[in-house]
């Protein structure tokens, strides 16, 4: 009997859909509140690119006597080192005055969209550097806010429904 095939995705494009978000302040990043997100600030008509943002694992070499073969166990994971770059304003009104250094708080990155019960992730973030990337090409003018991971991030969080609590 062959294997059971899993159902086919359906496939998308993150322009338009995706949403980030930074929170302020989230009392369970596992379990963040409708109330709690709709108190952070939606950053995505702003991104020109984000880069990082992902969860990785190094691997532990397990090698024994008994065989030639090296295998290996899952190790320490980290967040790779994650960047927003932003478009800048002309007036300077713009994400600087949201995420100075050292601002602390959480990125929210709904990459199906804000609707309750898809997954989101949370990262509890303090921003690092706000890089102005300048540019003599044919570019608009950018700021790349650089940020620290505080702590793991929670993956595939459930987005909640109105009125507070996580569906599930």
């Amino acid at each position: 009997m062959p294997a059971t095939a899993m159902n086919p995705s359906t496939r998308f494009f993150n322009a338009a859909i995706t949403r980030v978000v930074f929170v302020p302040e989230i009392s369970d990043k596992f379990s963040p509140t409708r109330a709690e997100l709709d108190a952070g600030t939606d950053v995505s008509a702003d991104i020109a690119e984000l880069t990082g943002w992902q969860v990785t694992s190094e691997q532990v070499q397990t090698p024994d006597l008994a065989t030639r073969f090296t295998s290996s166990i899952p190790g320490r994971s980290t967040a790779e080192e994650s960047a927003i770059t932003f478009y800048a304003d002309r007036e300077g009104e713009d994400v600087r005055e949201l995420l100075p250094r050292d601002t602390q708080g959480y990125v929210v990155i709904m990459d199906h969209g804000d609707q309750a019960g898809l997954p989101a992730d949370v990262y509890p973030v303090r921003v690092a550097s706000v890089g102005k990337m300048r540019s003599v090409g044919e570019e608009a003018a950018r700021l790349e806010v650089q940020f620290s991971i505080l702590s793991e991030p929670a993956e595939n969080v459930t987005i909640p429904a109105d009125g507070g609590e996580v569906e599930g």
